[in-house]
């Protein structure tokens, strides 16, 4: 009896004041509602699409790393819990009495677990807030009479290390309801997958790849398969066309799942533009305010640390992806993470640093001088990329396809860095800009997106870059010289909006914002011994 009156007080306490002092602006009920509406338009006949959230990750041994929702779920339920599973149906079904087209199973609430890790949403609270009818515990999916062997089961590659909890629990009754055949190998499936969207032009290309995986895998059943050996030893396009014909006869509910998926997100709603341009203001607000704070003597931890303020300032709840703060040579790699250089020193100071607010993530990148002023060769290369920019901005409106970006791009960088002296020939331009000049943007950092064409609401960064690290072929003055600007623009009609414009761009603005003070220059503490 205790331990039952023990229990519901727990809940009443977890519950209390729930709903209270919390954000105004999340995404609706409403909105992720419509979402799964849309999908279900799109997907094929007798279909059903299944989402399983995102595995927890242990940090340090008992301690687990703060939960990050699989973007997919959170996009069409609005939920950000572990250990559940979405079932969305393309036609009403009828089980006994009831009708439905979505089935939610859902972690379980437990009050003594929720005493330490956080409150839980649970059936009736995913029902009251959400808005789904059919809603249950995930660990009654196992004895739920479904048999989803008649449908066409559309769903996202399963990771393989998810231990053995209800995350996996679930996975395996959904494979025993679906009767879903294992492939012999993960790699397999994927060289497989890999094939089947090749091109006779992209045939070298993919046999290249796909040698890479072997090697790379380790995996036997790879190695050894007839199908892909078959395209590896004899790689032209009659070979290429018996082998795709040969895996007409698979499965592959992945890309099924990813041209449904990929095809709502890269298109943006208001609700979702919303949220993209504040979470990239304030990324911006913080590049701001860091290019004011930035002196030769501070680390590059410190700065990586007022980024992070700033962005909690405004309410954002993470990083979009792990920052990136380089200084000097440390800004010539493209993704340094460690950011823990002691003194910045009069070097460039490449920043690559964006907010995730309420989901959306912001992509902003600023290079700045540690002493408020660019040498010659710095404000060459700057300007350079700055040029580059502003030409592909000027692409950016529905119509032009993708890959114009990336062309233009790498005309202007080359002509620049012939100019200069630095490259001799054309060629040579892949030394220094190593990375196209874009991707999507929305609830990844890279969004998901399969359309070749920009096209109107669509997301996308602007981000040209030179990188000369120390013992390039070319005069030294230049060496340790990384630059990268990047933006967030959201595609028009005619023209794009720049929604990361408050961090200012060019090299004249960067030094009039340098040479101003910050709040936090003023902020002395207790030396550390």
């Amino acid at each position: 009896m205790r331990s039952s009156l023990l229990v519901i007080w727990l809940l009443c306490i977890i519950s209390v004041s729930a709903q209270e002092n919390l954000p105004k602006d999340y995404l609706s009920a409403g909105f992720h509602k419509g979402r799964r509406d849309e999908l279900r338009k799109r997907m094929p006949e007798n279909s059903v699409v299944a989402i399983f959230a995102y595995p927890e990750r242990v940090f340090s041994r008992d301690v687990s790393y703060t939960y990050h929702p699989n973007p997919d779920l959170y996009y069409f339920s609005g939920y950000k819990e572990a250990e559940s599973m979405l079932l969305i149906f393309k036609e009403d079904q009828k089980i006994g009495d009831k009708t439905f087209n979505e089935v939610f199973f859902v972690r379980q609430r437990n009050p003594m677990e929720e005493v330490w890790t956080g409150r839980r949403l649970g059936v009736e609270g995913v029902k009251k807030q959400l808005g789904f009818q059919e809603v249950y515990n995930s660990g009654e999916f196992k004895n739920f009479s479904l048999d989803l062997s008649k449908y066409n089961l559309i769903y996202d590659r399963m990771p393989d290390d998810i231990g053995a909890g209800m995350l996996s629990s679930l996975m395996k009754s959904f494979k025993e309801k679906g009767n879903v055949k294992e492939p012999a190998s993960k790699p397999l499936m994927g060289a497989y997958s890999a094939i089947r969207n090749t091109t006779p032009q992209s045939l070298s290309r993919r046999v290249n790849q796909i040698k890479g995986m072997i090697a790379n895998s380790g995996d036997e059943v790879l190695k050894n398969d007839p199908i892909v050996n078959e395209l590896i030893n004899k790689p032209d396009s009659v070979t290429l066309v018996s082998v795709q014909q040969k895996l007409k006869s698979y499965n592959f509910p992945s890309e099924d799942y990813n041209r449904l998926v990929a095809g709502l997100r890269e298109i943006k709603t208001p609700e979702e533009l919303a949220l993209l341009r504040k979470s990239s203001f304030l990324s911006a607000v913080a590049h701001a305010e860091v290019m004011k704070a930035i002196q030769p003597n501070m680390s590059e931890t410190e700065l990586h640390g007022l980024f992070m303020y700033v962005h909690k300032k405004y309410g954002a709840e993470d990083e979009g992806y792990p920052p990136i703060v380089g200084a000097g040579g440390n800004g010539c790699i493209l993704h340094y993470t460690e950011n823990n250089a002691t003194k910045l020193n009069n070097q460039l100071v490449l920043m690559d640093v964006g907010a995730e607010y309420h989901g959306y993530s912001a992509d902003v990148t600023r290079t700045v001088p540690a002493n408020g002023k660019f040498t010659p060769e710095q404000k060459a290369i700057y300007d350079l990329v700055y040029q580059a920019q502003e030409e592909v901005f000027k692409l950016c409106k529905e119509g032009t396809p993708f890959r114009d970006l990336n062309i233009r791009t790498t005309e202007v960088l080359t002509e620049g860095l012939l100019k200069l002296g630095i490259i001799k020939q054309k060629s040579e331009v892949s030394l220094y800009y190593i990375h196209g000049v874009s991707h999507h943007l929305g609830l990844d950092v890279h969004d998901k997106s399969i359309t070749p064409t920009l096209k109107e609401n669509m997301v996308i960064t602007v981000e040209p870059g030179i990188y000369i690290p120390k013992g390039s072929a070319c005069d030294q003055k230049w060496w340790d010289i990384g630059v990268r600007i990047e933006d967030d623009v959201i595609i028009g009609k005619t023209s794009c909006e720049n929604i990361s414009a408050a961090a200012p761009r060019k090299s004249e603005d960067v030094e009039k914002a340098a040479a101003k003070k910050s709040v936090v220059n003023d902020m002395v503490l207790p030396a550390m011994k």
